[in-house]
Parts: structure tokens; sequence; C-alpha cells
């Protein structure tokens, strides 16, 4: 998808619902990490990374939670000045709470949150093994393969061992919304002629997949086993949960996606 698509759906939302509260399935993740990890997720000065951060609703109250610095990317400024704007929100919020209950609020003056205009695809502009965190929710499903096997291995190098990675993604099975895009808008191999890294070597287009009709750009449905392939050699894989309620009235509803909850495997 575009940067153009980004800045307008973010001035003038037509195809997403733009929330400013953390997503549900991002909180459940805490919450498991915090009854089920071996060392804590979330350490205090520690770092945390969120590739695609939109509006910053899930970086900005995480980082302010458990006092930890942060970084988020995306492609589009007006989504980039959301962000930073966010962190005023966050802030005066935590002065509201502490005022209905009679003390005052302690935001660290140390906290560090930094927003960076880059795609998915780039590198990330950290150090090795230096990150605690890290967040990719329904971005990597934009990028080719080539694309997607080097931004699993960037976040790997970038995670500490026993370091985190919540990542969500459209999930395939069950998914008749998804089949129909794939029919429909899948990749062709006139769109590979003229584009190779629509494609694999042989220039056979890829798999499941498909150019969406309203924003013109790819998106990727996966497979459980296509998370274990491009992330096992690097994550151990704790929990992959699955939504539901995708059908209504016997009819394609809500698009399925997967959470994965996974720990950067240790030297």
């Amino acid at each position: 998808m575009t940067k153009e698509f980004w800045n307008k759906e973010y001035k003038d939302p037509k195809h997403l619902t733009m929330s400013t509260e953390p997503s549900g399935d991002l909180l459940e993740f805490v919450i498991w990490t915090k009854r089920n990890a071996e060392w804590p997720a979330f350490p205090k000065h520690g770092m945390i990374i969120d590739i695609g951060c939109g509006n910053g609703r899930n970086l900005v109250p995480l980082c302010y939670e458990f006092n930890m610095n942060g970084l988020g990317t995306d492609i589009s400024e007006t989504a980039l000045d959301q962000a930073r704007n966010h962190i005023n929100t966050v802030v005066a919020e935590i002065a509201a709470e502490a005022e209905e209950e009679g003390k005052t609020a302690t935001v660290n003056p140390g906290l560090k949150i930094e927003f960076k205009k880059q795609g998915a695809e780039d590198p990330l502009p950290v150090a090795d093994q230096s990150v605690d965190v890290v967040l990719d929710m329904m971005v990597s499903h934009q990028l080719v393969r080539a694309d997607r096997e080097k931004l699993a291995a960037e976040i790997a190098r970038v995670l500490k061992p026993y370091g985190w990675l919540f990542f969500k993604t459209f999930l395939l099975d069950g998914d008749q919304n998804a089949k129909r895009m794939i029919a429909e808008n899948g990749i062709t191999k006139d769109m590979v002629k003229k584009d190779p890294k629509l494609g694999d070597e042989k220039g056979i287009p890829e798999q499941n997949s498909y150019i969406h009709p309203h924003t013109k750009g790819l998106e990727h449905v996966a497979t459980e086993d296509e998370v274990y392939e491009l992330f096992g050699k690097y994550f151990k894989i704790h929990k992959i949960k699955k939504s539901h309620k995708h059908i209504k009235n016997g009819k394609p509803w809500k698009r399925r996606t997967m959470s994965v909850y996974m720990e950067r495997l240790r030297d």
C-alpha cells in the first residue's frame, strides 16, 4: 500500500476503523507474558519497537505503563504526527487518573519515545540485540515474500535473547473473504512479468496473495505452517491464538487473524 493511501486514511478514514485505544489482542499478549515469561518481557528502562505504529495507540501506552523507551516506524507522515500527539494524550490521562485518586502523577522524564518514517522492509535503526519487545501487527502481510523474510531476520537481529515478538496477521484457514479475494484479485503471471518481486526466482506468482481492489496494495494471507517456516529458526513459538466470529448468519463477516507469541531463541 502506498504512502498516499495511508496519509489519506489516517486523515479521513474510509476503509479502516482508526481506534486510539490499545489493541485487545495486544493486551492479552501482555497479560500472558506477565504470567508465563521466564524473565520480565517488559523490563523497566527497556526498549519496544512498533513496526507500522500508525497513530501510536499501542506503543505509547505500553511505554508509559512499563517505563520503557520506544521507537515507532511508519510510512505515513500523518500517522506519525498523530502518534507524537498521542504522547500528550496519554500523559494527560495519567495525570487525570492520579488526580482522581488524590495522587500526584509520576511520569519518568527520562522516558524516550521516537517516531521514524520508514517502510516495514527497511532496516531498523538500532543495534543488534538491543530491543526487548517488537510489535508487528497487521503490517508484514503487505510485503512480498522476500521482504517478509528480510523483516523476520531483521526483527531477530535487534531482539535480545529472551526478547519477545508479538505478531498479528491475516489467517487463511476458514476465511471465505480471503479466498474470494485470492480468486478474484490474485497475483498473475502478467503481474510478475511487470514486477518480478511478486513471484519467485522462476517467475511463479506468489500464492495466497492478491492486490486489494480498494487500496491497490498487496496483501498476503498466511497459514499456520507459514508462521513456523518464517520464524521458526529464530523464535520459540509459544502460542498461536486464532480469531473467531468470522461468520455471521451463515455468511462471511470479519476477516480471520492469528496472533502469535514468540520468544527469541537464546544463543
